[in-house]
């Protein structure tokens, strides 16, 4: 019962009467009082009472059975509660929402290991929301860990992970792919995974969360065919991320000179991606297109005259990657509206 003598649960309806004597029994200072049939313990926490417990009977064991049944109640109100503040605690130090004191002092109070290595991933479930990922992910790690498992918003699940001194960059990419693989065994498919790099401290937690989201967004703009990506692996990618869009219109009126990159056929795009695939060689991207190398260069000259970029010159090779990449990103951002 709570502490104003209304039933929360009980176990058979038997307990009809006891409701009247709890008022006298939560302002007494016993711990434990009988009246009539009942036995009441007495359930606090931090000085607070919370519930009480009632026992009908009069066995002797009536109030070892009481006793113990209210330390469980206890035990199980501070695991939830310990639970609790950590989530929050975690979501605040993801958002960078807490002071550097109050990290530490809580980190502390929560008994949370402030300087060992961690690494942030974050699991994004585009398209079956109707399925808990969050819980699924919390039984996968388990809370015999010390990973924390949370959610910031609707569709991304973070995973603050521990990792051992010796640890590899192989081995993260080995538990994002496990986690994929176990999404995957329950029918979650449309999932990406990305993860920043790796903290030494609990303060820079919220740096490898900020990495981790860069490289889920940069990831779906120049690795859509990868599920799982890491922020060490963004490249240039992570530079034009960052740029404005007016500089990159600008920046593309300047190399295109005027001409949309769109207006480019088929053949062309497919001939420029294979040539940057082999590394600008000529021959080898002539034999994988099937086409004599003649022609590869006569579709090379075209290009260099609409667009007055040799791609067979490292720097107008660079120049023009950038430029198509520049392109990707611009296309993404306008599906927002930036």
């Amino acid at each position: 019962m709570d502490a104003e003598g209304r039933e929360i649960v009980s176990t058979a309806p038997v307990f009809e009467d006891a409701g009247r004597a709890i008022p006298d029994f939560v302002v007494s200072p016993a711990d434990s009082q009988s009246a009539g049939p009942f036995q009441f313990f007495k359930v606090m926490e931090d000085q607070q009472l919370e519930y009480v417990v009632v026992i009908r009977g009069d066995s002797d064991s009536t109030l070892l059975v009481g006793r113990m049944a209210a330390f469980q109640i206890r035990g199980l109100m501070a695991a939830f509660k310990e639970r609790y503040d950590k989530d929050s605690f975690m979501k605040n130090l993801l958002l960078d929402n807490l002071l550097l004191v109050d990290i530490y002092s809580r980190a502390k109070k929560l008994r949370i290991v402030p300087d060992v290595r961690r690494v942030v991933m974050i699991i994004e479930n585009a398209s079956d929301r109707d399925r808990n990922v969050l819980e699924l992910l919390q039984e996968y790690v388990g809370a015999g860990t010390s990973d924390f498992v949370t959610a910031v918003d609707e569709t991304n699940v973070v995973i603050v992970k521990e990792l051992a001194e010796n640890s590899r960059e192989k081995e993260i990419e080995k538990a994002a792919l496990s986690i994929e693989e176990q999404l995957h065994r329950v029918g979650i498919r449309d999932i990406r995974i990305s993860y920043g790099t790796v903290v030494e401290e609990i303060k820079e937690v919220s740096r490898s969360f900020k990495e981790a989201k860069m490289a889920l967004d940069v990831s779906k703009i120049f690795f859509a065919d990868r599920t799982v990506i890491a922020y060490n692996e963004l490249g240039i990618g992570r530079l034009i991320y960052q740029l404005p869009i007016p500089l990159c219109k600008m920046f593309i009126r300047e190399i295109f000179k005027g001409k949309n990159p769109d207006d480019f056929d088929q053949e062309t795009l497919a001939t420029i991606n294979k040539f940057f695939e082999n590394s600008l060689n000529v021959s080898e991207t002539s034999r994988q297109l099937f086409i004599h190398r003649n022609t590869l260069v006569y579709r090379l000259d075209k290009l260099q005259k609409s667009t007055g970029l040799d791609l067979r010159v490292f720097e107008d090779a660079i120049t023009f990657k950038i430029a198509l990449m520049v392109v990707k990103y611009m296309k993404y951002m306008e599906q927002y509206d930036f």
